[in-house]
């Protein structure tokens, strides 16, 4: 007789039910896990709830699954990607003020549905910690614009735990969006309108330029003249694929990019033919998208040397430093829950790994010394015979070379999901499994403080924008685990990686050398860097006023310096991006699953080969340019 389910299995299979209805779809497969909601192709992901099943959860859970419906329902991905702006807080604006509108057409017909949707917002701002921010941060305006457009939209007030934000922001963008959101209501029931005035909306915000909403054009120009121009734009802009739903992530309110098969999202990558000279229209080459530049000529001298325009609001800061003791505990029980369900793969890397590093630290023996340690086990040769000499022993020096390994982590909004999850999960399997072996472990981060350039760019504009300034973003270098600070006290902080808002823009040279140059302060005999990144250096305000292949350029010189004539040993692991064209040994992984399997492996790798003994000269230089 089979056992009756119980109440959370009734709960899932009901609510997987309603998901599928409310989307009139038939075909979408339902998970849940111990994560944000997403939703990539025809698979949705819930967050899990408790056993206990409390209302709060059940509404919060019900709400998460109408809205990845609604958006199945009512967004039409072709048209929603016709027009998508090219920016990436213009992207998030523009998928905010979407997602809005579905949630707005679903409210008005089913009052439930409002409830849940409210229930799902109110958690999820309350998990990013909306009510303790005090001053405005690109990384909120995105949510802002959501929910003032909802306002417009249906008269509900933003949930209490965002009412603060809002506040902070109507004050500066209120009348500036009047008209905009009035255009917004006007349309609701037509996406190539809304999508127009919402394109509308970015320009007034300043986030893109009339000139590049220009190339919308009139719909009826568009059908006569410019439908294959669209579409290689979609396909641009969509990573190359036209997904029946896109991807949407709903505990996010930072710029999203393209949904891989495992839901994390990605920006847009450039066929080849794309990128080569004469291969395509090097006018729809926006800045700030993952090309991969023609390097011909790359020390021509008219190219400008890589610079940062200033790096007094750069910082290296602590994890435990960006958020209070009680998120810290929170995102860190979050790990564990994912750690909890793969308890069997990490025994069996950690042994794997510790097994051949300790078949290399076996000690060995040479006996019958006259000077060392007393040989013990030979004592009784002594007794028989007091005339037999003492026996001596002394251990053989091992070709292990005591050893520190660093982990740099790309955390960039493409991370964001799955991938940054699976990286925190792994450096936390590695670093203990490191530390059993005798082995020092450093784990760091790098992203940016604030998107589109934060006060780095204010300072720039304010001195009236001279040409070429080099990089325009302040630097955040986060240490989530120091070399010699044991496991156990750092654990919390990998937690953090978890967190939403911290992951934004990538420059990867400059990261990589912070991260080199604390390795050769070391003491250790050898040093390895290993380098986990989904994709090539972006910063979309360095990138605008500056060459396409800037921050590239300087990532390849950084690598080519490391690999060449630092005595740290580089290796990198790509999640979905070929990294094998910027790293000599590199391995790239299509599934964010495979990561902890790659690391393990590559390191194994790493301690089964001679070290590299080079001398470090000759490292790229980085000026300030003001």
């Amino acid at each position: 007789m089979a056992a009756a389910e119980t109440p959370l299995e009734v709960f899932k299979r009901a609510n997987a039910a309603a998901l599928r209805a409310i989307a009139h779809r038939a075909d979408i497969e339902v998970a849940y896990a111990a994560d944000q909601a997403l939703l990539a192709g025809n698979q949705a992901r819930l967050p899990l709830p408790s056993r206990q099943l409390p209302e709060s959860e059940r509404n919060q859970v019900r709400g998460e699954a109408d809205a990845i419906a609604l958006k199945l329902r009512h967004t039409d991905t072709r048209k929603h990607a016709r027009r998508m702006p090219a920016g990436e807080v213009a992207r998030a604006v523009y998928d905010a003020v979407e997602q809005a509108r579905v949630e707005a057409l679903g409210s008005k017909r089913m009052p439930g549905v409002a409830g849940n949707l409210a229930a799902a917002l109110e958690e999820r701002y309350h998990r990013q910690g909306y009510e303790r921010v005090a001053e405005r941060d690109e990384s909120t305006l995105a949510e802002v614009v959501r929910l003032l457009t909802r306002e417009k939209l249906t008269g509900d007030l933003p949930p209490a735990s965002a009412r603060k934000v809002v506040e902070l922001w109507r004050q500066v963008i209120g009348e500036k969006l009047t008209e905009d959101l009035a255009a917004l209501a006007r349309s609701v029931n037509d996406q190539e309108a809304y999508a127009r005035a919402a394109r509308k909306l970015i320009e007034d915000l300043e986030l893109e330029s009339a000139d590049e909403t220009a190339n919308e054009g009139d719909p009826d120009q568009d059908q006569a003249g410019q439908q294959d121009e669209q579409a290689d734009s979609d396909k641009q802009s969509r990573g190359g694929e036209d997904t029946e739903a896109g991807a949407y992530q709903l505990a996010e309110g930072e710029p999203t990019g393209d949904a891989s098969e495992d839901g994390a999202e990605r920006p847009a990558e450039a066929s080849d033919d794309e990128m080569m000279p004469g291969g395509g229209d090097s006018d729809t080459a926006t800045p700030g998208n993952r090309l991969r530049p023609d390097l011909r000529g790359r020390n021509d001298p008219d190219i400008p040397q890589y610079q940062a325009y200033t790096v007094q609001y750069d910082e290296v800061v602590q994890a435990a430093a960006l958020c209070d003791a009680e998120e810290l505990d929170r995102l860190r029980q979050m790990l564990d829950q994912q750690l909890s369900h793969l308890q069997a793969v990490v025994a069996r890397l950690a042994n794997r790994l510790q097994r051949r590093l300790l078949a290399k630290q076996n000690r060995a023996w040479e006996f019958n010394l006259e000077e060392g340690i007393l040989d013990t086990a030979r004592l009784s040769r002594v007794v028989v015979n007091p005339t037999t000499p003492l026996s001596f022993k002394r251990e053989r020096d091992t070709e292990f070379r005591d050893t520190v390994v660093t982990l740099l982590i790309d955390n960039s909004g493409s991370m964001r999901g799955r991938p940054i999850t699976i990286a925190a999960m792994s450096a936390d399997i590695l670093a203990r499994t490191l530390e059993r072996c005798g082995v020092k472990v450093e784990i760091l981060g790098f992203t940016t403080r604030m998107w589109k350039g934060g006060q780095s760019r204010e300072k720039w504009i304010a001195a009236g924008k001279p040409p070429n300034p080099g990089r325009l973003n302040d630097l955040r270098h986060i240490v989530y685990k120091p070399a010699d600070s044991p496991w156990r006290r750092a654990r919390k902080s990998l937690g953090l990686m978890l967190r939403e808002g911290i992951l934004k823009e990538n420059i990867d040279g400059e990261a990589l050398l912070w991260a080199h140059d604390r390795l050769l302060a070391r003491t250790e005999e050898r040093r390895i860097l290993m380098v986990i990144s989904d994709g090539a250096p972006v910063d979309d305000s360095t990138l605008s006023v500056n060459p396409g292949n800037y921050l590239e350029r300087h990532l390849r010189d950084v690598i080519h310096y490391i690999e060449q004539r630092s005595p740290v040993e580089l290796i990198a692991i790509g999640i979905g991006h070929d990294v094998t064209r910027y790293y000599r040994k590199a391995v790239t992984i299509v599934d964010a699953e495979q990561l902890g399997g790659a690391m393990m492996d590559k390191l194994a790798e790493m301690f089964d080969e001679e070290p590299k003994e080079t001398a470090p000269v000759g490292r790229p230089k980085k000026r300030k340019a003001h």
